[in-house]
């Protein structure tokens, strides 16, 4: 035997021994049946280390013994969805149940026969795993339904997520895998308690534990949780067609993935509500946390013509159960202010055990609430895990008053700051520019892709500045050095001068992304644009009258009201000479005739990457008249493509879709 037929049978050996980890791996994690003894597999891994250590240029990224490995990240990158993972509609009552089988009904037909899938609704972090040809290739959070965070590399240390799919037959060329990731609770409590005797913070529930655990920046981390996986649908796929959500979860399971013993189908809505009862009965049995249970119409023919309507499918609802209750005293009411200015008046209680997690202060929500409750200090009151997470009052036990309870009053100075507040409807709002309770949000958006549009500041870094006293505002960024960044923790040298030129490279921008930066009340980024539109400067803009403001087309009373406001404040003023001195230059949008609206009806999609940054060829599309969407489908008039294009290049020659690189677009759109 040669030398190469001699590599290429140690190949086939070594992928032979990856086939049979795999799948005992699967028979161990995710089956709880397995098939061999811990010895026997044991051997198998460590006979495969043995052969990767002596040829490393076989090892293959779905290999078992990747799972850890990565380095450290400095933080995470984003991760679009090719279809938007959208939220469920929530109901509570029968009653709410019978209603929307009523209306499934007659929006399909009442002769036609409807059958619903019922799963029981995790009480973890909604994930989307990617795999190409049969192997895991990318793991993202759902994000806000269109962009969540890439967490590659902890999702892979997760064992009932497998490395690569089962399937005995071809692999699919795509296959998008929607799930949950949680701790099972007996796996929390030990947790919890080893982290107890270390001295170390304990986690709340074991959703919160999951949270902290996946979203680790070092890999090595996460892998240490007992974290676990169960698997509800499917995002996109190529090469394979579903008649049903049941044939849906019965493939994946199939192919290596976890799912829900307690999956169910129905065609009656009342055995879909008994079925409800007889989990609630029997939650605290599980080994994991669940808060209702997820009703679907199985046929996805039905889903298709029954479509979604906002941000949620028209056929599926999450029916929660209902929230967990104890009784306790006001011990008294303070003020938070929140990240947004939002003063909120918080019940200091005395402490409750409710479903497992000890409740020391609840939420009032707002003035409005605070008064149709009537809260007062000493007051015995009805506290509720509101979805069996945030604690709130539900109402006051008024035959339990004695006389000594206190009524509160709402502070009209901010309790963080001491500017003034503002009554919008039910909330109070503290409308300082420079209050330190909304300093670290006010940054974010300040460098926020769609803002400044600054690499590198990433929540971490940010929260490091404000505490640390290195910022006071937005402007102080600009002001930055090297040193003050290098005494960040897990900052380097390469991170720090990244930060540095980005900050400078973002100094030259436009009008309308400087004032959306500013984090104006009610002032998105349309509006800004509006705005950027109708007045030459920032000095124009800071002199412009309520009068002026409302003839505006889309800017109506209020808006008017808080852009003068913003203006008015001493802390406003300072932070605009701040900019001016820190060098920020902006050039005004400039407002495109009707007859250039040359992209008039076209929709486009982008896929790899571009030089341009994708927020402004978004605006670029948009302001000539066009639509920039996140899927392509047959009605998509271009794919625009990049380097390492992904899926959506398959997808649009697959639909006949026209593709075109970026300088055909930017000869396009004169960019």
């Amino acid at each position: 035997m040669g030398a190469g037929e001699g590599k290429e049978a140690i190949k086939r050996y070594i992928e032979d021994l990856r086939k049979k980890i795999h799948y005992h791996n699967y028979r161990y994690y995710v089956l709880d049946e397995p098939e061999i003894s811990d010895v026997e597999y044991d051997r198998l891994f460590k006979d495969l280390e043995e052969l990767e250590a002596k040829y490393p240029e076989l090892i293959t990224q779905d290999s078992p013994t990747q799972r850890v490995g990565a380095k450290p990240l400095e933080e995470f990158g984003t991760y679009e969805h090719s279809i938007p993972m959208l939220s469920l509609s929530s109901v509570t009552q029968e009653s709410e149940v019978r209603e929307f089988d009523e209306r499934v009904r007659r929006a399909l037909g009442s002769e036609e026969a409807i059958e619903y899938v019922v799963e029981p609704k995790i009480d973890g972090l909604a994930m989307e795993l990617v795999y190409e040809n049969g192997v895991f290739r990318a793991g993202s959070t759902r994000g806000d339904g269109k962009t969540g965070e890439n967490i590659t590399q902890n999702l892979r240390t997760i064992k009932t997520i497998p490395l690569r799919s089962l399937s005995d037959a071809l692999p699919l060329p795509l296959l998008e895998v929607r799930g949950e990731v949680f701790m099972p609770v007996g796996k929390f409590k030990e947790l919890n308690a080893e982290l107890g005797k270390r001295g170390m913070k304990m986690f709340a529930n074991p959703r919160n534990a999951a949270a902290g655990s996946v979203r680790q920046l070092d890999p090595r981390v996460t892998a240490s949780r007992p974290l676990d996986f169960f698997t509800y649908g499917l995002g996109l796929v190529d090469g394979k067609e579903f008649s049903s959500h049941w044939e849906i979860l019965d493939y994946l399971q199939k192919v290596g993935f976890k799912v829900s013993p307690l999956v169910r189908r129905f065609t009656a809505i009342e055995d879909v509500i008994k079925y409800h009862e007889e989990v609630q009965e029997g939650r605290d049995e599980l080994d994991y946390e669940i808060d209702g249970i997820v009703v679907k119409v199985n046929s996805i023919a039905q889903q298709d013509r029954l479509g979604t309507i906002s941000r949620s499918p028209r056929w599926a609802i999450a029916y929660k159960f209902p929230a967990r209750e104890e009784f306790t005293r006001v011990k008294d009411i303070v003020v938070q202010v929140g990240r947004t200015g939002a003063l909120t008046p918080v019940a200091v209680l005395v402490p409750v055990q409710i479903g497992g997690v000890t409740v020391r202060r609840a939420t009032l929500h707002n003035e409005d609430e605070l008064r149709r409750k009537d809260v007062r200090v000493g007051d015995t009151v009805v506290v509720e895990r509101a979805g069996d997470v945030i604690p709130e009052v539900v109402s006051v036990i008024k035959s339990k008053r004695a006389g000594a309870e206190r009524e509160f009053k709402m502070p009209d100075r901010c309790p963080v700051c001491g500017a003034e507040v503002l009554k919008e409807g039910p909330i109070v709002r503290c409308i300082g520019v420079s209050c330190t309770a909304q300093l670290k949000e006010r940054i974010n958006h300040f460098v926020s892709l769609r803002a400044m549009n600054i690499d590198g500041l990433g929540d971490k870094v940010i929260e490091q500045l404000v505490d640390r006293n290195k910022v006071s505002d937005a402007a102080d960024l600009f002001f930055l050095t090297n040193r003050d960044l290098l005494k960040l923790e897990r900052m380097g040298e390469k991170s720090a001068r990244n930060i540095l030129k980005a900050l400078e490279k973002s100094k030259q921008t436009t009008f309308s992304r400087v004032i959306h930066a500013l984090g104006i009340r009610h002032v998105g980024e349309h509006t800004a644009s509006l705005l950027a539109d109708n007045f030459s400067d920032m000095d124009a803009l800071r002199s412009a009258s309520y009068e002026y403001l409302v003839s505006i087309p889309e800017i109506g009373p209020e808006v008017a009201k808080s852009i003068i406001l913003f203006f008015e404040q001493k802390g406003t003023k300072e932070l605009l000479e701040k900019l001016e001195r820190a060098g920020v230059w902006y050039e005004q949008k400039e407002k495109v005739a009707e007859d250039e609206e040359v992209l008039e009806g076209k929709t486009f999609v982008f896929t790899g990457r571009i030089s341009m940054p994708r927020e402004e060829a978004k605006s670029v599309v948009e302001r000539l008249g066009g639509k920039e969407v996140s899927s392509v489908s047959k009605k998509t008039d271009y794919v625009v493509v990049g380097e390492d294009p992904g899926s959506k290049l398959a997808k649009a020659k697959k639909l006949g879709v026209k593709v075109i690189n970026e300088q055909e677009f930017r000869a396009m759109v004169k960019a």
